[in-house]
Formats: C-alpha cells, sequence, structure tokens
C-alpha cells in the first residue's frame, strides 16, 4: 500500500539520482560542458582568487650577473552571490488516495510530476545560461486589448510561466505582478496573460517581463560576461581589460573566415583555446549553407551530454534555442565552472519529510533546490560574433 512514507522514500531514494542527472547534462548542450565544483563557495558567496598575467620572476641574463628578481603572480578576487534555483511539484491529496491500492498507479503518477519539474527546470536553467542576471525575459513594446503584450522577443516565454511586469530599473508594477501566461505568437512576437487588465498606462513601452519574484536573482550568464557593463563579479574591468571578452557586432554574411580570424584572434590574445561553439539555430543553418555553397558537407560529432553537433576545424558547433538571433559564442568551456554549495536536493522539513501539505488545501509539495552560481575566470578567452545574417 502507498503511504506517504513510501512515497518520500521514493523521491529520496529513485528520484533524486535520476533528476540530478537530468538536469546537469540534458539541460542543454552548454551546460553539458562546464564542471560543477563546490570549491570557492563561502557561507552564501562565491569567493574566487583568480591569477591572471604571469609570474613576472623570470629573465635571461650573463654567467655571473643577477638573477631576476622575484615577482609573484598577479590574483584578483572574484565575488558573487549564490543564487537560490527552486523547482517545485504538486499533488493532490484525492489523486495519492486513489491510487494508494495501485502501486503502478502511484508509480505514473510520480513520474509524470518529475518529468514536468525536468521540462520546466530545464527551460528556466537553460534561459539563465545566456542572461545577464537581471532575471529579464524580454523589453515591453506594446500592450493591447485583452491583456495583449507585444515584446521585443518570446525566445524566454513559455505557455503557463507565471510572470512579473517590472518596471525599466527592475521594480515589480504592483497591479501586474504573478501573472500566468496564456498563449504565445512566437511569429509576430506577442503574449496574453490572466488577470485583471492592463495597460500601456500601467505597463508602459520598455518595462521588463520576469519570472514571478525572480527579477535581480537569477545566475550570471552569457549575457553578463558580453555586456558593457562596468563591472564582473564584483571587478572593475576598466582596470582590468582581460575582463572584457572579444566581441565582433554587425557581422553580416557568415564565412569560415569570419569565424576562424575570430577563433585565431581570442586564442592569440588569451593563450587558451576555444574548444566550444553556441549558435542560434538560424547561424546553424546559414554556416552549414556557407559550407554547402562549395560541395563540403561539415562533419557531425555526438558530444557529452548525448548532443549532436556540427564540427568546424576540430571544434564541436550546437544550436541552442535560448542563444540569441544572430550570435554565435565561441567559448573555452574549462574556463567556467558551476559553483554550488550543494547538487540537486529536495528541500526537506524539521521531521525530514519531503512532501509537505500546503496549508489550508489538500494538495502536498515537494521542492528541489540548488545554489549555485556560473563563474567564468578567463572573459578575455571567449567571443561572440553578433549580427550575423540567419539563413
Amino acid at each position: 500500500m502507498v503511504t506517504m512514507q513510501t512515497a518520500d522514500n521514493a523521491l529520496k531514494s529513485f528520484y533524486l539520482d535520476a533528476v540530478t542527472e537530468a538536469l546537469n547534462m540534458n539541460v542543454n548542450p552548454f551546460l553539458a560542458q562546464i564542471k560543477r565544483s563546490t570549491a570557492d563557495v563561502w557561507g552564501k558567496d562565491v569567493r574566487k582568487l583568480v591569477r591572471y598575467g604571469i609570474n613576472g620572476g623570470i629573465g635571461a641574463g650573463t654567467e655571473t650577473g643577477n638573477l631576476p628578481e622575484a615577482s609573484g603572480n598577479h590574483y584578483v578576487q572574484f565575488v558573487s552571490s549564490l543564487k537560490n534555483l527552486y523547482g517545485t511539484i504538486e499533488i493532490s491529496d484525492k489523486a495519492i488516495r486513489a491510487s494508494a491500492n495501485n502501486e503502478g498507479a502511484f508509480v505514473n503518477l510520480l513520474n509524470d510530476e518529475m518529468q514536468s519539474l525536468i521540462r520546466s527546470s530545464s527551460f528556466n536553467f537553460g534561459r539563465m545560461l545566456y542572461g545577464d542576471g537581471s532575471g529579464s525575459l524580454c523589453t515591453i513594446e506594446t500592450v493591447g486589448s485583452d491583456n495583449l503584450v507585444t515584446a521585443d522577443s518570446v525566445r524566454a516565454l513559455a505557455e503557463g510561466m507565471v510572470v512579473d511586469f517590472c518596471s525599466s530599473t527592475g521594480a515589480i508594477i504592483a497591479s501586474a505582478r504573478g501573472r500566468k501566461i496564456l498563449k504565445i505568437d512566437r511569429e509576430n512576437k506577442t503574449f496574453s496573460v490572466d488577470g485583471a487588465a492592463i495597460s500601456a498606462e500601467t505597463v508602459p513601452a520598455g518595462s521588463k517581463v520576469a519570472l514571478q519574484n525572480s527579477y535581480g536573482y537569477e545566475i550570471t550568464g552569457l549575457g553578463a560576461l558580453f555586456s558593457d557593463s562596468g563591472t564582473l563579479y564584483g571587478v572593475d574591468r576598466e582596470e582590468h581589460p582581460w575582463l572584457k571578452p572579444y566581441i565582433k557586432e554587425d557581422v553580416g554574411t557568415i564565412s569560415e573566415n569570419i569565424v576562424q580570424t575570430a577563433i585565431d584572434t581570442i586564442e592569440e590574445n588569451s593563450g587558451g583555446k576555444v574548444n566550444f561553439i553556441v549558435c542560434s539555430w538560424g547561424v546553424k543553418r546559414a554556416l552549414a549553407e556557407f559550407y554547402t555553397q562549395y560541395r563540403t558537407f561539415m562533419p557531425t560529432e555526438e558530444i557529452l551530454g548525448g548532443y549532436k553537433a556540427l564540427i568546424f576545424n576540430g571544434i564541436p558547433v550546437v544550436a541552442d534555442r535560448f542563444c540569441p538571433e544572430g550570435t554565435m559564442y565561441l567559448l573555452n568551456t574549462e574556463d567556467f565552472c558551476l559553483h554550488q554549495l550543494c547538487d540537486w536536493q529536495w528541500l526537506e522539513s524539521e521531521d525530514g519529510k519531503i512532501l509537505k501539505q500546503t496549508a489550508g488545501k489538500p494538495v502536498y509539495t515537494a521542492t528541489l533546490v540548488k545554489y549555485a552560481e556560473l563563474i567564468c575566470n578567463r572573459p578575455f578567452g571567449q567571443g561572440m560574433l553578433s549580427g550575423i545574417e540567419e539563413y
């Protein structure tokens, strides 16, 4: 007979490992290449001492002359707060009781909830990797009748997502918070939300959309690394130019020479190696089409995580749904690390239970948690091509 205790045991002993593997390796191809570590986590922050430049105590000289003077390594400390990542499942008391005498039915119930959790978490965690940490999903252009909203992009939106409308500075608009997305027109970049009517007066052009209660609390993704902000991980970029990655804008038509020149420049300046390329689907098609024009087909290869990649001069090229339109990132994944206090864990109550009744409701919830932050310790070893004409 299925009881709350057996359900708790199943979530702990069976589902946790499977969900962790799925969220670490199957979210998207970029995350699958990144190492994870509990090192450099101090309290609620990541504090990482990063070495840059080279040791200055090196030189040549005469047979009896002075030895090179000692000159130690140069260090800077990156500081960034751990981000709180959550995923919650909900099971009604009625559903539990209905399957109490049928273990197969209860397993199916849990399987369905866990698959839904994995899909939702994968979507949101995947898009965070390309964000700037603000949590902004899109910028509002117009608000029409029937809560129909036009945005600059709907790439990071999904039906069923609960969002807050925020001012251009990130303050939540009280009358437009906690709205569920009902439908999305991806071709015309519009979406509609539930609840009381909103208007251009309450949600003016330039307002932001963020996942509920998440604005300003998401991980530091590629959007922050390649932004023009004055600081990165609390360090001034002007004082440390090596914190600025390679950026080439308004590329236009893609070619082998453009991509290879960018790779060569990055590797020459940083001394590192570009080992991973991620781009939008349209850019991937454009690159493949470039080779097709010369009756040459790019080879393919299966990479870590089971993803199929094109191979550009020995470097895997993959497309990601959350990579910005017309954009290609040239990365050294060895320079990235997902620092975490712990891997995915169930949030337990004081008595050790995972499934907890929601106050005043006949439902039980269980929450997965992870406290983590993405750090790149060599920003100038990364590159971005933007404004690429998609195919």
